[in-house]
């Protein structure tokens, strides 16, 4: 895959998600289209070093293709990372940040014939939730669909309706939020109970796996030893 050059980037809106998550909305103006695969990230380059390559921070794309010049990308505030408190206290709406992007290889292998089952915690969300509005913009075939998404309070779930407003309108999706600091009516614990249960019967099933390296590192751990291989599992790990 050739690399793609730096381009300038436009903010044109940033939310709050959360209470330390925002959303920010960048316009590529130079490109028609901003072509990208769902699962891919951008990398931006931010004027908080000396050094090249410790100003660069990549974060996979949250939205999905739809023809335009314009992506979201959702972005936690790290209270100790010099980046994420660049963009949350120095970035407004009308700036430019420099970018490079689409890379990666953290995305869906079609034909969809197996179930998919998508472990995340936090921002980890964001390229699941681009690939499952792709699969319903453009009908893409597919077994059933389980996004597993792992955060401590409900005051912490990213893109919450939304999701659930898909799982009426996307046949075989199946959204589980799983809260590990607070009793509410859904799954409480971790994520790991929850797709243990789901691939209790070894059913043929593809893992997409995107969050903290020890979320990773244990969920790789279980399902290499609940019988599943390998190149079953795919990771993207942040942080």
């Amino acid at each position: 895959m050739a690399l793609q050059p730096w381009r300038t980037g436009h903010v044109i809106k940033i939310a709050d998600e959360t209470a330390d998550t925002k959303r920010f909305w960048i316009q590529v103006r130079e490109l028609e289209q901003f072509d990208f695969i769902p699962g891919q990230f951008v990398t931006l380059d931010l004027p908080i070093h000396e050094k090249v390559n410790k100003r660069w921070r990549s974060y996979s794309i949250s939205s999905w293709p739809d023809g335009t010049n314009v992506f979201e990308l959702v972005i936690v505030l790290d209270k100790e990372g010099v980046g994420t408190n660049y963009l949350f206290n120095k970035i407004n709406e009308g700036d430019t940040v420099t970018l490079r992007g689409p890379q990666g290889i953290f995305t869906l292998r079609e034909p969809l014939d197996e179930d998919l089952v998508l472990i995340c915690t936090g921002t980890g969300i964001a390229p699941f939730r681009s690939m499952v509005h792709h699969i319903k913009n453009q009908q893409i075939p597919h077994k059933n669909i389980y996004l597993i998404f792992g955060c401590r309070t409900q005051s912490t779930l990213l893109y919450y309706n939304e999701l659930v407003q898909i799982q009426q309108e996307l046949p075989g999706f199946n959204y589980i939020p799983v809260l590990s600091r607070e009793e509410w009516q859904g799954e409480t614990g971790y994520v790991h109970q929850v797709y243990e249960a789901i691939c209790a019967d070894k059913r043929s099933t593809c893992f997409y796996l995107c969050g903290w390296k020890g979320m990773l590192d244990e969920a790789k751990r279980r399902l290499l030893e609940m019988g599943y291989d390998k190149k079953a599992i795919h990771l993207e790990i942040y942080g």
